[in-house]
């Protein structure tokens, strides 16, 4: 991808986590990237195509900058679990790209034309999560790697909404995130925070 796209994407992505997906304007994220409107529409062809592609651009955000650089089964964990719990952190990015997912996903009930594009980015999510469980758990199988991934996806999900309302701290969700993390992979949970010490907001 090149520089111009990956602006124009991170403007999109910003206009949606600003606006919502109804308030988002071919023009204004033109504006925001510091191009003309018609290059958009000259590699999105139209503002559902815009949509889908912001949608694939969130989904590869998550730093790959952890991958685990040796066949060593504790350094793979820690990559899974960096895929999922880089989700949810106290980072402008973090947030911003957060806040666009949960407003894309919520509106695709609505704008049919996010349907197909979301369920595709979603079954990537998922595959990459399964095939970071496979290489990290001796032992799992791939369908039981699908599961728990799927399951774990939508944790996040949810977790993530609960947080960018301010519902609960980032540290608490994170530590929801972690406890279901070893749960569902065998390992020891960690200990939740009593609920008087989670407070609200960041």
């Amino acid at each position: 991808m090149t520089d111009k796209l990956a602006r124009i994407l991170t403007a999109a992505t910003t206009c949606i986590a600003r606006n919502g997906v109804r308030g988002m304007r071919v023009n204004d994220v033109a504006a925001e990237a510091g191009v003309s409107p018609g290059l958009l529409y000259y590699h999105f062809t139209d503002r559902a195509g815009l949509l889908a592609a912001t949608l694939e651009h969130i989904n590869k955000q998550v730093s790959k900058d952890d991958s685990p650089t040796s066949p060593d089964a504790e350094d793979r964990a820690r990559h899974f679990r960096h895929l999922l719990l880089d989700e949810i952190k106290d980072d402008a990015d973090v947030r911003r790209n957060s806040v666009a997912w949960n407003e894309l996903r919520a509106c695709s009930i609505f704008e049919q034309e996010l349907a197909e594009p979301l369920s595709r980015t979603t079954a990537e999510w998922n595959r990459e999560i399964a095939q970071a469980i496979v290489a990290a758990s001796e032992g799992t199988s791939e369908d039981e790697a699908a599961v728990t991934a799927e399951i774990l996806t939508s944790l996040v999900e949810g977790i993530s909404g609960r947080w960018l309302n301010g519902f609960i701290t980032t540290d608490h969700a994170r530590s929801l995130l972690t406890t279901a993390i070893d749960s569902l992979t065998t390992a020891r949970p960690t200990t939740l925070k009593e609920p008087s010490e989670q407070g609200l907001g960041k």
